[in-house]
């Protein structure tokens, strides 16, 4: 489609007055209404079971219960670990990359990016044999191949303590895309005129440029010799691997002045724009890793990592709402309810049409049980990335739903991308992926 369509089919959806209705073209997803904000509310590491029913979550199981959200009971993230879900939310591409590890900033090191070099960049925590990438991330950009998706890898977070031989992706394989392009919505709102933000709770003062991670004063950045103390001593709150955006070499350039490392802001950015109703059209919202319930092992309490064992069989969780750290549960949860009233209490909300989505990146208790149990022991078989979304609006007539279509982080790209009048990218465009018109829509059943 050539560009003057697309920037108009971005500002019908932004409110200015059109001469008609935007028709969908080939590559346009259609059957969401016209958006002018979406807040994607980043939350960490469990499974659909963990959370939906969950005593310690009452907040988000209110908005289920009370029809004020729709949500999904068959939605899937895409792989392991966390990096990965995040570039496949915003850019509908693991990019190559199937790891946590950080940035190659600004290709300090001369570097190919992976999707050149088809290599794919791992953890390999197991250390097998192959051809495997598994220093810094190049900056992403270009065109090429990513990686496959096994339905089980083998490679990332095996190790302890994770108890597994391998980790079950989803509930299917996904093949390699061959014409992948190195970029994410960021970089379409941008090209249309339309704006964008990631907000990063922790974030120090200093912004995003080269730091992986921060407890928001002090953070890879920084000496800390000084001060008698070694990295280990820091809770890494703000962690690089859960803002995606900076991964990409348009960004960390500052390829134009709306895309740009500028739009990465912390939690008080965030907390400023809504008050004012000074919003972006795109919102990823992302809380540190002790309010997300990621958790971190040298965190308090309510941070402490929650891969707890099973009491009644001295065994792992694999899944289950037993041996989770309450307190880590009730902490997301509580930073949900004051993330959603935040929005829900700006100018924003109350003009055009918005939505707030809550999605959890994997179920980080989707493995192949590799430990001996206890003889008599009965585990429940792993739930395969099965993980919760939600979706609320402000125009929705009716109360919502719960939709048990297949859904996963491609369906979610490929909403928003519908929403904002944007084409399809990379494998939100697969045969298959469906658009969450159930969800988003006006009416029960509507699908537009």
């Amino acid at each position: 489609m050539p560009r003057t369509t697309a920037i108009a089919s971005l500002l019908c959806a932004l409110g200015v007055t059109c001469a008609g209705p935007v028709l969908a073209d080939d590559g346009f997803p259609h059957g969401i209404p016209r958006l002018n904000h979406v807040f994607v509310i980043m939350m960490e590491n469990h499974g659909y079971g963990q959370v939906v029913s969950n005593p310690d979550e009452p907040f988000v199981n209110q908005l289920i219960s009370s029809g004020e959200a729709s949500y999904a009971t068959n939605y899937f993230a895409v792989a392991h670990p966390s990096l990965t879900n995040y570039l496949e939310i915003v850019g509908g591409s693991n990019f190559n990359v199937l790891s946590d590890n950080a940035p190659n900033w600004h290709s300090a090191t001369p570097c190919t990016p992976n999707l050149a070099s088809n290599v794919p960049n791992v953890d390999n925590d197991a250390g097998i044999a192959g051809n495997f990438d598994t220093g810094t991330i190049c900056p992403i950009a270009g065109t090429g191949a990513d990686a496959a998706t096994p339905a089980i890898d083998n490679y990332n977070e095996t190790e302890p303590p994770f108890p597994y031989l391998a980790n079950i992706d989803g509930v299917k394989s996904i093949p390699a895309l061959q014409h992948v392009q190195g970029m994410t919505i960021a970089d379409q709102l941008a090209g249309a005129g339309g704006t964008w933000k990631s907000y990063q709770e922790s974030l120090p003062l200093s912004g995003a440029d080269k730091v992986n991670y921060s407890n928001g004063d002090v953070s890879n950045l920084t000496n800390l010799t000084p001060l008698g103390i070694n990295s280990a001593d820091v809770v890494q709150d703000y962690a690089v691997k859960h803002n995606p955006f900076a991964y990409f070499k348009s960004v960390q350039e500052g390829t134009s002045p709306n895309l740009s490392l500028s739009n990465v802001t912390g939690f008080n950015g965030l907390y400023a724009d809504l008050a004012s109703g000074d919003v972006p059209n795109y919102a990823f919202i992302a809380p540190n890793q002790c309010n997300d319930q990621h958790g971190r092992g040298n965190g308090d309490a309510f941070c402490a990592f929650d891969f707890g064992i099973n009491p009644s069989n001295s065994g792992f969780t694999y899944g289950t709402q037993a041996g989770l750290n309450p307190e880590l549960i009730y902490q997301g949860d509580v930073t949900v309810q004051r993330l959603v009233s935040a929005i829900k209490g700006s100018p924003a909300w109350k003009q055009g049409r918005s939505a707030i989505v809550i999605v959890w990146d994997e179920n980080d208790y989707s493995g192949v049980m590799s430990l001996p149990q206890p003889a008599g022991s009965v585990f429940p078989a792993p739930n395969q990335n099965r993980v919760l979304l939600t979706v609320e609006t402000n125009y929705r007539h009716g109360p919502g739903v719960s939709s048990g279509k297949f859904y996963d982080h491609f369906s979610l790209l490929k909403s928003i991308e519908a929403g904002f009048g944007l084409p399809c990218l990379n494998h939100a465009c697969d045969d298959g992926v469906q658009v969450m018109s159930d969800l988003f829509g006006e009416f029960q059943g509507s699908d537009d």
